[in-house]
């Protein structure tokens, strides 16, 4: 069993005592800070889409209020592109989606460029429920980022950018996670 050095180094706790310095610690402190703060970032951003799931139809589960925020951003989408965008299988998916219609939120079109694919989009109300949440949400993101200079923001969202574009699709796959045991299967889009 091969476990990648730097999966052990980000969710082991540093095992020196504070002011031990052993070269290479302000690297490590450095990644568990980083590891810290994005695992906290984790939980209340899953609290958040939970929040909003229900604000748009009280049986929704956070996944499907993902899938409608990619429908919205991406506009009509195949299913097999929205799993692929999202990173998890299309029987997931499908079965959000069949929620979703069934609830009047989206609706299944003969794709343009391929007649027997169908692409996904958001219905007028499903439109509108998402303008709705999502304003909200961005009231939220003012208030609390209102104060902080302009310059702060963009610099957080350039480096959220950057740290995203590295981890991309498949990050933990790259990790060797499956030789490490941990289960893949799991990912949440609750953005």
């Amino acid at each position: 069993m091969s476990v990648d050095s730097r999966m052990v180094a980000m969710s082991n706790p540093l095992q020196s005592a504070p002011g031990s310095a052993v070269p290479g610690d302000d690297v490590d402190d450095a990644l568990q800070q980083v590891e810290h703060q994005l695992s906290l970032l984790w939980r209340r951003a899953r609290s958040i889409s939970h929040q909003l799931s229900r604000q748009v139809h009280p049986d929704m589960e956070p996944a499907a209020y993902g899938l409608l925020t990619v429908i919205r951003r991406e506009g009509p989408i195949r299913l097999t592109d929205l799993a692929t965008c999202i990173g998890v299988g299309k029987p997931s998916v499908s079965r959000q989606i069949a929620f979703l219609e069934s609830i009047g939120l989206v609706y299944k079109e003969a794709d343009p460029q391929d007649g027997r694919a169908q692409s996904i989009r958001l219905t007028e109300k499903g439109e509108e429920k998402m303008h709705l949440v999502q304003d909200a949400r961005r009231q939220v993101f003012r208030e609390r980022l209102g104060e902080w200079p302009l310059k702060d923001v963009q610099t957080l969202a350039d480096y959220m950018g950057r740290l995203n574009a590295i981890y991309g699709d498949g990050a933990l796959r790259d990790l060797g996670t499956k030789e490490a045991g941990v289960d893949t299967a799991d990912n949440s889009t609750g953005a």
